[in-house]
């Protein structure tokens, strides 16, 4: 986005040149659009997949359709989607690093930066792969712990 609008014919004469000017606004609308995108599809799948007895039983109760799906359908849909859905965020974090190209310090910029001033590469790279290997895993844990116990009525008793 950031280096593509600039071909756009007159986008330099309105107001969404403003926008589209600093390389933070692009990237951020590139990434909200990809994990948007794979978000949707989480979640449309999940309700899809909402076992058809659990929609007849809402019926029978005599549940309007919003109430099915505010108490019924998007819960379980929540849970269903909760593991793919901590795919995407550890995507997300990882696919951040193409921030730099559009010359936006992220992680990665700062890692070229030392390396480049300093003459440093493993030292800076490995630093930060260390960095993202904790937040990964910061991240994993916290899915972990939330499928844990939004699924624990699913596990075996013991």
């Amino acid at each position: 986005i950031y280096y593509g609008v600039v071909f756009v014919e007159g986008i330099q004469d309105t107001w969404l040149w403003v926008i589209l000017d600093k390389p933070f606004y692009p990237a951020l609308i590139a990434f909200t659009l990809n994990t948007a995108a794979y978000t949707t599809e989480i979640f449309r799948g999940a309700i899809k997949a909402t076992p058809r007895g659990e929609i007849e039983a809402a019926r029978a109760y005599g549940m309007s359709r919003a109430k099915m799906m505010r108490r019924i359908v998007l819960p379980s849909a929540f849970r269903r989607a909760l593991p793919a859905y901590g795919n995407e965020v550890i995507f997300m974090l990882h696919a951040s690093a193409i921030a730099s190209v559009v010359t936006i310090m992220d992680l990665t910029g700062a890692a070229r930066f030392v390396y480049a001033r300093f003459y440093a590469p493993f030292d800076a790279f490995l630093f930060v792969a260390a960095i993202y290997l904790c937040l990964t895993f910061a991240i994993l844990y916290l899915f972990r712990f939330l499928e844990a116990r939004l699924l624990a009525h699913l596990k075996p008793q013991a």
